[in-house]
């Protein structure tokens, strides 16, 4: 296990790396799934999940999401009439859907989470900032979530294609969550994979100044 503090400086030699394995399992071979088994997730695995994907890193520290797991039969057909039409049937094989929702009043929470700034609470500003604030934040913490889920050996399936008003009214009226990704988790059903599609090349995504 690797201790410091953020006052002590670490050279990239003291920093393990992960193996070829390790990458295959996260990003060049991680798939989005299409079709879930009925192979159960337990809470407890949702939990270990959380613990190791909320250490991303956010704005301030400010970890502006809000989770919501469905597990139940019950609690999922609450959310499919909201999801497209071409996503209700992955969502509804799926053992577990994940709502993630950025909550704009995650500067609430800022006592807790940035604790030696006292003022760290009104740094940004009304309603409609501190939303943009979350979405942008809440959009990291959701790559997280994903890699995460797939560093448990289990797959994610996110998911766009929705009824945002619908869900949100669903799940979070009277606060100021709105929903971001819906995420569906668990393991892989039948044909789970689609074609890989082209990612684009270095020299044309990047540049070196």
């Amino acid at each position: 296990m690797l201790n410091y503090s953020m006052s002590t400086a670490i050279s990239t030699t003291d920093l393990p790396t992960l193996d070829e394995a390790g990458l295959d399992l996260l990003f060049r071979k991680g798939r989005t799934s299409n079709s879930f088994s009925d192979e159960p997730v337990s809470v407890e695995t949702l939990k270990e999940i959380y613990e190791v994907a909320k250490f991303g890193p956010t704005q301030a520290n400010s970890q502006p999401w809000h989770l919501v797991f469905l597990t139940s039969d019950e609690a999922k057909a609450r959310l499919l009439p909201h999801m497209g039409e071409g996503n209700r049937a992955k969502t509804g094989t799926a053992p577990v859907v994940a709502i993630v929702a950025a909550d704009g009043d995650f500067n609430e929470n800022m006592p807790e989470v940035f604790p030696h700034a006292p003022d760290a609470k009104h740094w940004f500003g009304d309603l409609d900032n501190r939303h943009d604030v979350a979405r942008f934040n809440v959009g990291l913490q959701a790559g997280y979530l994903i890699t995460t889920i797939r560093a448990f050996g289990l797959a994610a399936g996110p998911m766009t294609g929705y009824d945002a008003d619908g869900i949100n009214n669903e799940f979070f009226a009277g606060t100021n969550r709105r929903v971001q990704v819906v995420i569906n988790i668990g393991h892989p059903g039948e044909n789970p994979w689609f074609d890989r599609l082209p990612r684009r090349a270095f020299d044309d995504a990047a540049e070196v100044l």
